[in-house]
């Protein structure tokens, strides 16, 4: 716990976590929608297109999201294990 109030354990991952299922959910929803109430072919395509690659691309935003916060922990834990050997 106290590594949470001194800031050396990030919250932000986890919140990128929830908030990754929060927008896919939302485009599940719209992509559904958007089937359903199309009006043309096109529309219902498009809507297809976005229902299955919505997701993925949402993924991977996050996910590069996250790579930031994993790449600061590890440039951490390097630096406190080389603080460590020099003692």
């Amino acid at each position: 716990m106290g590594d949470f109030w001194a800031f050396r354990r990030m919250l932000a991952p986890v919140i990128i976590q929830i908030v990754f299922w929060i927008g896919v959910t939302l485009i599940i929803i719209s992509g559904i929608w958007g089937l359903v109430g199309g009006d043309d072919v096109l529309e219902r395509v498009l809507a297809l297109v976005y229902l299955v690659l919505g997701p993925l691309l949402w993924r991977v935003v996050c996910e590069v999201l996250i790579l930031l916060f994993r790449i600061s922990e590890t440039l951490t834990d390097i630096k406190n294990n080389t603080e460590r050997k020099e003692s």
